[in-house]
């Protein structure tokens, strides 16, 4: 992929390439309510030579910030805009309960067109679906998102076996509402990659939203192609106010495990939901 990035940077020409780094909020901070917020690195663009154009291009030669991340992808996806991030939505007089602040979303620029923004979450449905990402799918949900493995730098060097490896996804992915991203600092005693290490945390988090949010199956057209180390996904249907016997029926090829002293299922864990063939379902009986 690396050398790949070097000839679209190529392609690009130093100048351009610089261009859509700062239009993307590189090299600048965010203007996030917190303090101490960092800028990050990036080379001048007096100092931005072949090599320099070229380490940019694929990361090596540039660090950002999580938040700089987080805002340069949402842009991407989005249609395009850059908006200034904020964590707190408002705040409110605690005795008269009178909001005192309030964030909105405030546009900072367009860096991208609609279409090409399009693209870019074609692009990254397709590396969930059959790409580096493909530990963060869930299947019948669109997820989008894009995998890392940063080296680190100790005294103006690279590390040898040391990296941050990282997955930044996006859902849904044809029209997202939410990026997630996760970041783990040198994991030890597994491989080297941010598809194997970030990406399952990101999906374990993004089903938790898809339950809290509610969120519909809505197949894409982007299927999976399993292969036969890949263990495949079933669909768990909700049991809640059937009868034991009724329930296993029901649920039949699944492990289940329940508990309580009656014989109707009034709580089911997971519920209406795509889980791992060899998953579990949890069941609570009443009278």
């Amino acid at each position: 992929m690396n050398p790949g990035f070097v000839v679209l940077g190529q392609r690009l020409g130093t100048q351009l390439l610089y261009d859509y780094l700062i239009k993307f909020g590189f090299g600048e901070k965010t203007g996030v309510d917190l303090n101490g917020e960092a800028k990050g690195i990036m080379f001048s663009l007096d100092k931005m030579g072949p090599v320099e154009t070229a380490t940019t291009a694929f990361g090596q030669g540039i660090s950002v910030t999580p938040i700089q991340q987080i805002r340069g992808v949402s842009a991407a996806v989005n249609g395009g805009n850059l908006y200034t991030p904020y964590i707190v939505r408002s705040i409110s007089e605690s005795e008269t309960n009178e909001m005192i602040v309030l964030n909105e979303p405030k546009m900072v620029r367009k860096v991208i067109s609609e279409e090409t923004s399009s693209l870019v979450r074609y692009a990254l449905e397709s590396v969930v679906a059959n790409g580096t990402g493909k530990n963060a799918y869930i299947e019948n949900y669109r997820v989008g998102g894009k995998t890392g493995t940063a080296q680190k730098v100790s005294n103006g060097r690279y590390m040898v076996g040391n990296y941050i490896l990282s997955f930044i996804g996006i859902f849904p992915a044809d029209k997202p509402d939410y990026v997630v991203y996760v970041a783990v600092n040198n994991p030890k005693g597994v491989t080297q990659y941010g598809g194997t290490v970030a990406a399952p945390i990101a999906k374990n988090v993004l089903l938790s939203l898809i339950d809290i949010m509610g969120y519909e199956a809505t197949p894409g057209d982007k299927t999976r192609e399993y292969t036969w180390l890949d263990e495949k996904y079933k669909y768990v249907p909700s049991t809640i106010g059937l009868d034991l016997d009724t329930a296993k029926k029901t649920l039949k090829g699944f492990k289940i495990e329940y508990a309580g002293s009656g014989n109707t299922v009034a709580y089911q864990e997971p519920n209406n939901r795509w889980i791992k063939e060899s998953g579990i379902v949890k069941l609570y009986l009443e009278e």
